[in-house]
């Protein structure tokens, strides 16, 4: 089997009369994901996957069109669901996701469960990984929340946010065959 990279969006425009999957990147953030394309890791990719909200998808149009490689777009790579609060501020932003990593079993102001987002991504990408040849290394083109969650199960830790990223626009290395099997392996972010 070959190997996967699972790559957060940078920078985004942020704007509270609209709706976050539907957010864009910002210039700093499409200039980081045109740098990007000269990461190690690029070179060797030969399918790109993301979510279906817009940064995701401008993130992995970059690598797309600069490596020639096909894009598949698939809904349930999301991030974990947080409309019932929409927008919130930084601060109240900030203590939320933490109670959202802190009760994984929980449902926090309304927002998906912790284990149900994880299981989502995993489950998820377990189906796409079955779809594309074992010698095709993969680009999964996502967001920091269920990254984290992802890194957490790769690594057979409970739901921390202890692992998440320092910045968006980070990414990590996986080996497809360990979505398979539950050995802990150790992870880190790596920013662009």
């Amino acid at each position: 089997m070959s190997w996967c990279v699972y790559l957060t969006h940078p920078e985004v425009r942020i704007d509270p009369d609209v709706p976050v999957p539907e957010w864009g990147l910002s210039e700093l953030g499409r200039e980081r994901a045109t740098k990007a394309v000269r990461q190690p890791f690029a070179r060797d990719v030969r399918q790109v996957v993301s979510s279906d909200e817009r940064k995701a998808i401008e993130t992995a149009q970059v690598f797309a069109g600069h490596l020639r490689v096909f894009h598949r777009v698939y809904n349930f790579l999301h991030e974990n669901d947080r409309s019932a609060t929409g927008f919130l501020p930084p601060a109240e932003f900030e203590t939320t996701a933490d109670a959202f990593f802190a009760n994984p079993g929980e449902s926090v102001r309304g927002w998906e469960r912790a284990i149900d987002a994880q299981n989502r991504v995993v489950n998820g990408i377990r189906s796409v990984l079955r779809q594309i040849p074992d010698d095709h290394p993969v680009l999964f083109v996502g967001h920091g929340a269920v990254g984290t969650l992802l890194m957490c199960h790769l690594m057979g830790e409970p739901i921390t946010r202890q692992r998440d990223q320092k910045r968006g626009g980070s990414w990590y290395r996986f080996e497809k065959r360990w979505l398979m099997d539950q050995m802990g392996r150790h992870l880190a972010w790596t920013e662009l």
